[in-house]
């Protein structure tokens, strides 16, 4: 009972990591039609070489009782009450998608002497966001320097933006993501919001070049693309 217990969790952490670092498509075959070979193969070829024993018992725990992790994060901060064990607390709730969980302890630890510490400022945006407090998004987004440091957050500030009805604030600030060879998912919302906007023309220029990019990749790296290819001309085809 053990053994098959275990054989599931291995393939669990393998699909997990596998989709999170977007390998090959193969790989879900091999660990599941070759169950415990298959997964063996995987992790020597590509987590051993990546993240040390460590990190890999952590996540595969994480995964298989979550609360596990938050359990020893809450026990943690009992011990020891600092900014950073909140902030890991905090981290562990988002990490589980308990988000308003992770807002209350980010906005406890900012109660200390780190009022403005503008990584828990990006991390709560983050969080908000998920929970759809547009306003917080703003005012937080507001508060640091999404440009300089934070560049990947300026998407969730524009579409809270829009969210808010300030539509020309929003395309000014979608606009900064729109960047040839990256930012795939987000510039395919922001030619989803142009279109929103009465903007076609200039939405399928934007989908265009996305699928011109991903078409110039090697197989390899425009499979992992297939999805944001796929919807760009899905878009263009109804529009």
């Amino acid at each position: 009972m053990f053994y098959y217990y275990f054989i599931i969790a291995f393939q669990v952490f393998c699909v997990y990591h596998a989709y999170k670092n977007k390998n090959n498509f193969y790989w879900y075959f091999i660990i599941f039609f070759i169950p415990l070979l298959g997964c063996i193969i995987y992790l020597l070829t590509q987590v051993i070489n990546k993240k040390d024993v460590s990190n890999i018992t952590e996540e595969l725990t994480t995964i298989i009782n979550p609360s596990k992790k938050i359990k020893d994060l809450e026990k943690a901060l009992e011990f020891s009450n600092t900014f950073q064990n909140k902030i890991n607390l905090a981290d562990g709730y988002a990490e589980i998608k308990d988000f308003k969980n992770a807002i209350i302890q980010y906005e406890e630890a900012l109660d200390s002497n780190f009022k403005d510490e503008p990584y828990t400022l990006n991390k709560l945006i983050r969080c908000y966001f998920e929970i759809k407090n547009f306003d917080k998004v703003v005012e937080y987004s507001q508060k640091i320097n999404l440009e300089k440091d934070f560049k990947d957050t300026i998407y969730f500030y524009g579409l809270a933006l829009e969210q808010k009805g300030k539509f020309e604030e929003a395309e000014i600030e979608l606009k900064k993501i729109d960047k040839r060879y990256s930012n795939y998912d987000e510039r395919l919302e922001f030619s989803k919001f142009l279109i929103r906007r009465d903007k076609k023309a200039a939405a399928k220029e934007v989908l265009k070049e996305i699928i011109s990019e991903i078409g110039a990749m090697s197989k390899v790296n425009s499979r992992k693309h297939r999805n944001v290819i796929s919807e760009a001309e899905k878009i263009l085809n109804a529009h």
